[in-house]
């Protein structure tokens, strides 16, 4: 029997047992009825659990015995569309229930958390949740390299009524709600100036992922501190509020003051400082920094 890679493991994740994931996939790729002994020998459980095993399979309803003329007992599985199909209703109906059930139990936030983010995909998948779990409005500032991993749940955010602002560094026509170019410094030149794909997601003004991405590696951190959350909102807006009013003005007049202003130079004379900021605060790993104590919530700036 050849199983794809990591499928024992997801059905694992879904509550089977390995023993029962891989009965099942026996009883699946055989095509026919089968008896124990016949899944013990193609699927590897031991003889000696597998009329166990495929007990529960047939009280979960994933297979189902059948008995032959001379009242031998086989197995049969679920088709594997229906037993998603059934597998998703049953956790959405739990995950319903918890949905109703859990914002009951927890009392108001007394603190608020500011823990750090070391890596790629921790960091993408906790600005994953930020964006999903946003219900009123949604502000990012993202590269295409990472905005790309997220596009798919921004789209699900903005259709289910969600605001969406973003600031990309780099032309990306698929984003939806409103979308903003970063043209007031080519992308080449901010990724000098701060070192980093400096990154920003905020959902609600309630929480937040701010990171940064050098190749390969990534730091942040995510917060619901209504201090961090503010900066984070505002410093969007304002990168926004940028590109907005440079456009209202002749190019090489921008492009002249942004380039010989003293104020401006000044400034922009900390090269690389996101980039050692966001890396000296992900040398504590994944470990939550200490709570704060904090009041309500709000904004962000750039």
């Amino acid at each position: 029997m050849t199983v794809p890679d990591g499928v024992v493991a997801q059905l694992q994740e879904l509550g089977m047992s390995m023993y029962e994931a891989k009965a099942y996939l026996a009883l699946v790729a055989a095509g026919e009825p089968l008896n124990g002994y016949e899944v013990a020998k193609r699927s590897g459980v031991p003889r000696s659990t597998v009329y166990e095993t495929l007990g529960k399979l047939t009280a979960s309803g994933a297979t189902y015995e059948v008995r032959t003329h001379d009242d031998t007992v086989t197995y049969l599985p679920l088709p594997p569309a229906s037993l998603i199909d059934r597998l998703g209703r049953r956790y959405e109906s739990t995950l319903g229930a918890l949905r109703a059930a859990l914002p009951s139990i927890a009392p108001p936030s007394r603190v608020h958390l500011i823990h750090n983010l070391t890596g790629r995909e921790p960091l993408l998948e906790r600005a994953g949740d930020v964006v999903s779990g946003a219900r009123h409005d949604l502000f990012l500032s993202t590269w295409p390299q990472e905005g790309a991993q997220l596009e798919s749940l921004v789209r699900d955010a903005d259709a289910r009524g969600v605001a969406v602002t973003t600031l990309t560094y780099g032309e990306n026509e698929n984003l939806p709600g409103h979308a903003y170019e970063h043209t007031l410094s080519p992308p080449a030149v901010v990724l000098e100036n701060l070192g980093c794909r400096l990154f920003v997601v905020v959902a609600d003004r309630r929480e937040c992922v701010i990171g940064g991405f050098v190749d390969s590696d990534a730091w942040g951190i995510f917060s619901d501190n209504p201090a961090v959350v503010m900066v984070a909102v505002e410093y969007v807006r304002h990168d926004i509020a940028m590109q907005l009013v440079a456009a209202r003005f002749p190019a090489d007049e921008v492009a002249s003051f942004w380039s010989t202003d003293d104020d401006i130079t000044r400034l922009r004379s900390d090269h690389g400082f996101a980039a050692s900021a966001l890396r000296a605060g992900g040398a504590d790993g994944d470990r939550p920094a200490a709570a704060r104590r904090g009041g309500r919530r709000r904004g962000r700036s750039a």
